[in-house]
């Protein structure tokens, strides 16, 4: 269990850049290292938004649920609007895919702001319409459930580094309850649904998933979405014929109220 955290709503608005002492460990890769990360890229949104998402399979992308939710409507988008673009970089694409389907967590409940309830299901997939079967483009495998304390890596794009991806490490656990971890990264308008990676023997696999920001004892932090439950109850849902999924709501009371408020990273614009 988490120890008693206060926390504060933190603005950060989209196209004001941060300056480079606030987040001295994210760096943008070059070309040679960016080829480990190509199936990381971008979920490309309506009116020039975009989130980030990563490949756990040829033909799924995984993202966080708010993405997928116009920010200003709370409205659905539609499924068309929803492409992906593994490897993203200067204005070109790995491969590049629409969406044919988007299935969002049974339980998330999109309400236009983030909230407790909600940051332990804030999760989704994209379907795309075609396998991405590419041998450079290698979807990611899904970590055991990590703890406090381990150390993992962000690799997201965000609004003033929309053209290229970025890696934060080393970056820390420093909470979970729940379905939530509390994490050291920083997390900025583009970043929602990218993916936070264990590297084990030399290998990433995927952890968590940002899903929001908040300020704990004074120090900006990143909240994510575990990978246990929420992505089997995802999952089923997905791999149901008329797509309905029912499971009972995991309760995040005691997190919501160690923590209180939160701001989810919505979709950037370039």
């Amino acid at each position: 269990m988490i120890s008693r955290i206060m926390a504060v709503l933190i603005m950060v608005c989209a196209g004001v850049a941060q300056a480079d002492t606030d987040q001295p460990t994210r760096k943008l890769m070059s070309a040679d290292e960016a080829r480990e990360w190509q199936a990381v890229g971008r979920v490309n949104l309506p009116n020039d938004g975009f989130c980030t998402g990563a490949l756990i399979a040829p033909n799924l992308v995984l993202t966080a649920a708010h993405c997928v939710f116009d920010p200003f409507t709370n409205a659905r988008l539609k499924t068309e609007d929803v492409s992906f673009a593994a490897g993203w970089r200067q204005g070109r694409a790995s491969a590049h895919r629409k969406a044919r389907r988007v299935v969002v967590h049974p339980t998330y409940q999109h309400q236009g702001k983030a909230e407790f309830e909600n940051v332990g299901n804030d999760i989704a997939i994209v379907e795309l319409e075609h396998s991405i079967r590419n041998a450079a483009i290698i979807p990611f495998d899904r970590s055991a459930r990590p703890v406090i304390g381990d150390k993992v890596q962000v690799v997201s794009y965000a609004h003033d580094r929309a053209e290229m991806p970025s890696i934060e490490e080393p970056c820390e656990i420093l909470g979970k309850s729940m379905a939530v971890f509390v994490l050291s990264c920083h997390a900025s308008f583009g970043a929602s649904g990218a993916p936070i990676f264990v590297v084990k023997d030399g290998q990433p696999r995927i952890a968590s998933v940002i899903s929001a920001k908040a300020t704990w004892k004074e120090q900006d932090v990143a909240l994510g979405t575990s990978l246990g439950t929420p992505l089997e109850e995802l999952m089923a849902q997905l791999n149901k014929d008329n797509g309905v999924f029912k499971s009972k709501r995991v309760s995040q009371k005691s997190l919501s109220e160690q923590l209180g408020r939160t701001e989810n990273s919505f979709f950037a614009k370039k």
